[in-house]
């Protein structure tokens, strides 16, 4: 799982990229799949990415390790019901919206995929946390650890995967969401999209998702390569 996916997305974009030079194509489609138009939507669409993973991880991890404490663990299901609002919302319903309350352009995407990110996250922590062996974490403090030795030393590195694994989803919800972007401003290959639809161009339809599918793959690719190298030894 670590070397196939690469080299299937690898393949796939070498098949683009001999279909994009060999296929005749309309001077709308010319101007939409030039190679610079391609840069620099698929680095808007990166960074819009990044940027919202980065805010995922950062609010949902210790989010969701104050959750799993004796003082918060009330309040775990009201969070977890917030969030599952934000993903179960339809995310161009979601994205609009806030682009109506705070405005058009990167900010404003950022934040709705921030939102829709956040529960795979969120909940895996919480799950994670929740099923490491109670036996370990006495006998952890039985050896005179604090909680938070406790909390860096044995439960996260027990719960890593499956928080991992919460964070490979949200990656791959934030770039096929992303698309959306382009509706309120944001950037990203889903511009080559709309104009696909927009012009009644399937050649424009068929390429940006195809973008956006590789970009997929190969970040979901990366989650796991992450996974690979935080996880500790011997677990």
């Amino acid at each position: 799982m670590l070397t196939v996916p690469p080299a299937l997305v690898l393949i796939a974009f070498a098949a683009f990229v001999v279909w994009r030079q060999s296929a005749e194509f309309t001077e709308t489609e010319l101007r939409q799949l030039a190679w610079t138009e391609i840069r620099s939507l698929l680095w808007q669409h990166v960074k819009l990415t990044v940027t919202s993973s980065v805010l995922v991880v950062a609010i949902a991890v210790p989010l969701g390790i104050a959750l799993t404490r004796s003082g918060l663990r009330k309040f775990s299901p009201l969070v977890v019901g917030f969030a599952n609002i934000g993903q179960g919302a339809p995310s161009i319903g979601l994205i609009v919206l806030l682009a109506i309350w705070l405005g058009y352009g990167f900010w404003t995407s950022v934040l709705a995929l921030t939102l829709y990110g956040l529960l795979p996250v969120l909940r895996n922590t919480i799950v994670g946390l929740d099923g490491v062996d109670p036996t370990l974490v006495e006998a952890g403090r039985g050896l005179g650890m604090s909680a938070g030795s406790v909390l860096l030393r044995v439960e996260l590195p027990l719960a890593l995967s499956v928080i991992m694994a919460g964070v490979r989803t949200s990656l791959v919800l934030v770039v096929g969401t992303a698309t959306l972007a382009t509706f309120i401003n944001g950037g990203g290959l889903g511009a080559i999209i709309q104009t696909g639809i927009s012009l009644f161009l399937p050649k424009l339809i068929v390429a940006g998702a195809l973008l956006v599918a590789l970009l997929a793959l190969f970040v979901e690719w990366l989650g796991r390569v992450l996974e690979f190298l935080a996880r500790p030894k011997g677990v």
